[in-house]
């Protein structure tokens, strides 16, 4: 029986991977730093599925989290099997309107513990010849859209570079940008979405089951929805200015994810 350790587990995009991955009957390593919601969950996924559901509390802000995580994923004798770096969230506000000590909270969430647990795992699977990761991005990572839509750039481009470094290895990584998801990230962010038009929502769990199939393609990029295929090949035709503008109004204000 294999093993995924998901992080930002307990709700969204994280919460629909570990109900999926539990009903593939894979055992999971639950990360959040939320203890109750996180043992609620566990309990839950087992007594449905049968499954294995290890809690791990961890804030992925600080290095004592990172750590925590890093070193589970490079257990040898219990090896994880699938990432899924799913932790993140919005900043509500425009650039000096948002808190620097916010700003670099992001990039600690969103860039550097990936970066580090990605190796971690990276470096484990490749010993044994497999293993997965998988990289929440978001869409915004294709427009200009600040500090969010930076890391998520960065997201992209690290785990395509990384995948190439790591082709032939037995490991596999994925960044997956969605669009618009219906989850607690815009309401935990304090976000609006009234002006949002109800075909730009995705549901989580469609999501992900296009996320994992695009993964056993071996796609290295994924964008799980038509509708979001065709608007990100509509931006390399429109001039980064108007894009730059459109961000402004709907992007930094409610970050897609």
């Amino acid at each position: 029986m294999t093993t995924a350790l998901i992080t930002g587990a307990t709700a969204g995009i994280g919460a629909a991977f570990a109900r999926r991955l539990a009903a593939e009957g894979h055992d999971l390593v639950l990360v959040a730093r939320d203890v109750k919601r996180l043992r609620e969950q566990a309990t839950e996924l087992h007594d449905r599925h049968g499954i294995e559901a290890e809690v791990l509390v961890a804030d992925l802000s600080g290095d004592e989290g990172i750590e925590a995580v890093a070193a589970r994923l490079g257990e040898r004798r219990d090896p994880v099997d699938l990432l899924v770096n799913n932790a993140g969230f919005g900043n509500k506000g425009r650039f000096l309107d948002v808190p620097m000590a916010d700003e670099l909270r992001m990039l600690r969430v969103h860039c550097e513990a990936v970066l580090r647990l990605t190796a971690a795992a990276a470096e484990a699977m490749r010993e044994r010849g497999r293993g997965d990761v998988v990289n929440v991005a978001s869409v915004a990572a294709f427009v200009p859209r600040g500090t969010y839509g930076a890391s998520k750039a960065w997201v992209v481009q690290f785990t395509q570079g990384a995948a190439r470094d790591l082709a032939g290895s037995g490991v596999r990584l994925m960044a997956l940008c969605p669009g618009f998801v219906r989850t607690e990230f815009h309401e935990r962010a304090g976000m609006g979405t009234d002006s949002i038009p109800n075909w730009m929502w995705l549901d989580a769990d469609k999501l992900v089951s296009a996320a994992l199939a695009d993964l056993a393609r071996g796609k290295s990029l994924s964008i799980p929805d038509p509708r979001y295929k065709a608007l990100m090949g509509a931006t390399k035709l429109v001039p980064r200015g108007m894009l730059g503008g459109l961000s402004s109004v709907t992007g930094r204000k409610y970050g897609p994810r």
